[in-house]
């Protein structure tokens, strides 16, 4: 059964966690906190009674989802495609606030890359240093590529940057596939909101119209000539692919898998003129690992049962069982041909 997270009344994020504070904990009965969890109400656990997809890039899984035999591929297709482009953005997003953290806001564009002679040379001024300041103060930490400021958050501003990156990675990680753990719109939804919250506490007058930041929040990023650009799927040129097959638009997605709700099957993501992806391998490599494994184990095993059925021992002296009776006869030591 699926349990549904609970109703919110507002859009924003509590970050009291962040800065120290304790957590303010939801009302309720023991028995509801129970069902919904402390930490992971926001969580979709596998159901039995829905269609799972395993969405995969190439050879390289993203995220599971859950759907129902009686969707559109049409709108199967827009679903996947934006989890998949939202994902992209969360990554884009942490990743540039990770340098946030360490070196400040953005210089603007006739800035970067500049030296300070140059800058001084030019009389070149930043007119957005004084105003996107952090919250607490800043700590100057020079950035060597040229791109930020320099002017840092201090450890304790810094600290709620970096949790909330490693929080929000987590939740829209492709190791949730390995945890059996759906994503879903309203996930990845969530993790852009606590990001942006986040920046919030830590400059408070927001960050310059020009940091990839906020263009990211306010969905205007220029992506044109960036290998990031290439990543991300344009809805009207995506494609899914299962079995070696294209789910065409038209078609509903139990005309390819039937109507069993407790399906699961791997479908690949594709632009279109990219033609079919690769076939999935019989065997997965952890499969085949465990395979080599047991075939050693098993060659190990008979190596010694060999060794034990030797019989070599019985060309022994003390093992020639008429040694006594030869004794007697005193022919022990005979030996024929010439002396």
């Amino acid at each position: 059964m699926i349990t549904a997270p609970p109703n919110r009344t507002d859009n924003h994020h509590d970050f009291g966690h962040l800065l120290g504070r304790s957590p303010q904990v939801p009302q309720g009965s023991g028995s509801e906190l129970g069902e919904i969890g402390a930490n992971n109400s926001h969580l979709l656990s596998v159901s039995a009674e829905m269609v799972q997809l395993h969405v995969k890039r190439g050879d390289e899984s993203q995220f599971l989802l859950e759907t129902t035999c009686g969707i559109s591929i049409e709108d199967l297709t827009q679903q996947v495609t934006r989890i998949y482009n939202r994902r992209l953005k969360v990554q884009r997003i942490c990743s540039e606030m990770e340098e946030l953290a360490e070196h400040g806001v953005f210089l603007p564009p006739n800035m970067q890359g500049l030296t300070d002679e140059q800058i001084e040379d030019l009389k070149l001024k930043d007119e957005w240093a004084d105003k996107c300041v952090p919250s607490g103060g800043s700590v100057f930490k020079k950035d060597e590529i040229g791109r930020r400021n320099g002017h840092a958050p201090n450890e304790k501003m810094k600290e709620v940057l970096k949790k909330t990156v490693e929080e929000a990675k987590a939740q829209i990680s492709k190791k949730q596939v390995q945890a059996n753990v759906c994503v879903n719109m309203e996930m990845v939804k969530d993790a852009l909101d606590q990001l942006r919250g986040a920046v919030m506490i830590v400059y408070p007058m927001g960050l310059p119209p020009h940091d990839p930041i906020r263009m990211e929040f306010e969905d205007k990023e220029d992506l044109s000539g960036t290998h990031a650009g290439l990543e991300v799927i344009e809805e009207s040129e995506a494609q899914l692919w299962w079995a070696a097959k294209e789910l065409k638009r038209t078609n509903k997605l139990s005309d390819f898998v039937g109507k069993n709700e407790k399906t699961k099957i791997i479908v690949k993501l594709q632009k279109k003129g990219q033609g079919a992806p690769s076939r999935e391998p019989v065997i997965s490599n952890e499969e085949q690992k465990q395979m080599m494994l047991y075939y050693h184990r098993k060659q190990e095993e008979l190596k010694k049962l060999e060794e034990n059925d030797d019989d070599s021992y019985l060309n022994s002296e003390w093992a020639d069982s008429h040694a006594l009776k030869r004794q007697f006869h005193g022919v022990k030591d005979i030996k024929w041909g010439p002396r």
